[in-house]
């Protein structure tokens, strides 16, 4: 019986360290990669959510080859990769990036992207002259 409490302490320890990575970034594959930064990013407030998803992407554009993209964010929490997509910002700004010369800061294009991601959930406008053109029957 002392043996059995044993071993259930011992696989109760081990599951708690194997799933302690689950607020990182999973570099063994890209299937890995994307499933856990989707995992990742709905679990973050909205302002870091956008920093995230805009750093691994803007990483992932600069990195076409896979295992080293794979190894620069394997293992990064969402912090580290923001980092990692501030530098990417910063350096793509003094070279002249084109799609970055709109933005002053890395703050200022977060903030434009937010806006961005509030105006696509805003509902459309129905033009008045659609508006008696319904398919709706009253049965």
């Amino acid at each position: 019986m002392k043996k059995i409490s044993m071993l259930v302490i011992f696989i109760a320890t081990l599951s708690l360290f194997s799933c302690s990575k689950g607020n990182e970034v999973s570099g063994r594959s890209m299937k890995g990669a994307y499933r856990s930064v989707n995992y990742i990013k709905n679990r973050l407030p909205t302002e870091q959510r956008i920093e995230f998803e805009l750093s691994f992407w803007a990483l992932r554009d600069e990195i076409k080859n896979k295992d080293a993209f794979l190894d620069t964010v394997g293992g990064k929490t969402p912090e580290e990769l923001t980092e990692l997509g501030k530098e990417l910002y910063q350096k793509r700004k003094n070279e002249g990036y084109e799609k970055y010369e709109q933005f002053d800061s890395w703050d200022h294009m977060i903030s434009h992207y937010a806006q961005e991601r509030l105006d696509q959930n805003k509902p459309k406008k129905v033009n008045a002259r659609d508006s008696g053109n319904s398919l709706m029957y009253d049965l």
